[in-house]
């Protein structure tokens, strides 16, 4: 299971700690999805989601406001026995001395946030599914051309960073070379990345490692990029039939999402950018509602058949 650091929670959030005498470097969290503890500050604490992180907003905050202090100390301290990872305050909202002295000794961390309740918690669960999506970590090359991620897999040395690199010369972005980690954040979607120690360096086999970033400058990089098609790049053989058309296409599953994969031979002579780009801009018309390979199979086709009627 993977886990995310409420440190890094509270910086990205930008959150005020409001007790920092709590010791939050041993807190994580490991769900992707927030709790507006309503029915609990009521008392009802079945089926209670005790590890995600607790919300409280304005409507939270004004029913407590109807119960006496002791009330409220009540409450609260229970809400906490259940070790919840924090309880994030939205709106500013302000919050007794009380509750605070008895969130240091439960040891749960309040904290607050100045947006509003609706926008925080859509902002939380969106960045928490990246963060504690299931991911890989494979061999390849992960390349934004066009906008469409292009992931370039094959054999060691038969020429990813190659053809990264005239990519990159081409006006696109490099993502990642060698090691792409991959996460799919939804049922459509998979985002690549790379890894922090090799970020925005490509190997160069006879020459070594460069920095695309200092050579070809911050626009020539990206961190993340949906992954939309693969092209596995493969030794030229005559006794394989290779893809002359497209019509059916070809998939590669990733963390059990389908990718359209395309095989492409190598061969002297053939310029395996171009070839990335002619795939990224023929994916992208797909996408679109164009094919070219159909539309050539129906020219085809109805030219037999008013031949034939003749």
């Amino acid at each position: 299971m993977y886990t995310v650091d409420l440190i890094k929670l509270i910086e990205k959030m930008n959150l005020e700690n409001l007790t920092p005498d709590i010791d939050i470097g041993r807190i994580k969290i490991s769900q992707p999805d927030v709790n507006r503890p309503a029915l609990q500050l009521a008392g009802f604490f079945n089926h209670f989601d005790s590890e995600r992180v607790q919300v409280i907003g304005y409507v939270e905050h004004a029913y407590m406001m109807t119960l006496s202090e002791d009330e409220r100390l009540e409450i609260m301290s229970k809400l906490m026995d259940y070790k919840v990872p924090c309880v994030v305050l939205c709106r500013n909202i302000e919050v007794g001395e009380g509750i605070i002295e008895l969130a240091n000794s439960k040891g749960v961390p309040v904290l607050r946030s100045g947006k509003t309740t609706s926008s925080f918690m859509a902002e939380v669960i969106r960045w928490l599914n990246v963060e504690l999506a299931p991911r890989i970590s494979i061999h390849g090359v992960l390349v934004d051309v066009y906008g469409e991620g292009i992931l370039i897999m094959g054999e060691s040395g038969i020429g990813k960073s190659e053809a990264a690199l005239e990519l990159i010369k081409r006006g696109h972005r490099l993502v990642a070379d060698d090691v792409v980690e991959i996460k799919k954040v939804s049922d459509e979607t998979l985002i690549g990345t790379s890894p922090d120690i090799t970020r925005h360096f490509i190997e160069l086999r006879g020459i070594g490692i460069i920095d695309v970033k200092t050579l070809f400058g911050v626009e020539s990089v990206k961190n993340t990029q949906s992954i939309d098609l693969v092209i596995k790049l493969e030794e030229w053989s005559r006794d394989k039939d290779y893809d002359r058309f497209g019509l059916d296409e070809r998939y590669i599953e990733f963390l059990g999402n389908q990718i359209v994969c395309h095989s492409i031979p190598i061969r002297p002579g053939r310029n395996l950018a171009v070839i990335c780009e002619s795939a990224a801009v023929n994916h992208r018309q797909k996408k679109m509602g164009y094919n070219a390979a159909q539309e050539l199979y129906n020219r085809v086709t109805n030219k037999i058949r008013k031949a034939s009627e003749k």
